[in-house]
């Protein structure tokens, strides 16, 4: 199992990224994909989360509105758009899935919120 992060970067207050999580080593359609971020300090903490068909989809109260997770299951990738960023969001961003009971981890991908 290989989850590979891509899309971050610097970006002001305001603006938006879109990230994106390539998925490979399992069945990519099986399996709910999650988006965790870890700030500076903090715990690590789940962002949003999508099902296997992407039929269902939930955020963390702060992100809802702002944030949109997607998923592509043709090209075995997971989506996070971000609009509306705040300093706040600044983080490590990692993509995450549970397969067959084992905990999955891509390698994070770092967003930063400044002016």
């Amino acid at each position: 199992v290989q989850l590979v992060e891509s899309g971050g970067g610097l970006v002001q207050p305001g603006g938006s990224l879109r990230l994106s999580c390539a998925a490979s080593g399992f069945t990519f359609s099986s399996y709910a994909m999650s988006w965790y971020r870890q700030a500076p300090g903090k715990e690590r903490e789940r962002v949003a989360f999508i099902s296997g068909g992407g039929g269902t989809t939930n955020y963390a109260d702060s992100m809802k509105g702002r944030f949109t997770i997607s998923r592509d299951n043709a090209k075995n990738t997971v989506y996070l758009q971000m609009n509306s960023l705040k300093p706040e969001d600044t983080a490590v961003y990692y993509c995450y899935a549970r397969i067959l009971l084992q905990h999955y981890w891509g390698q994070g991908t770092q967003v930063t919120v400044s002016s």
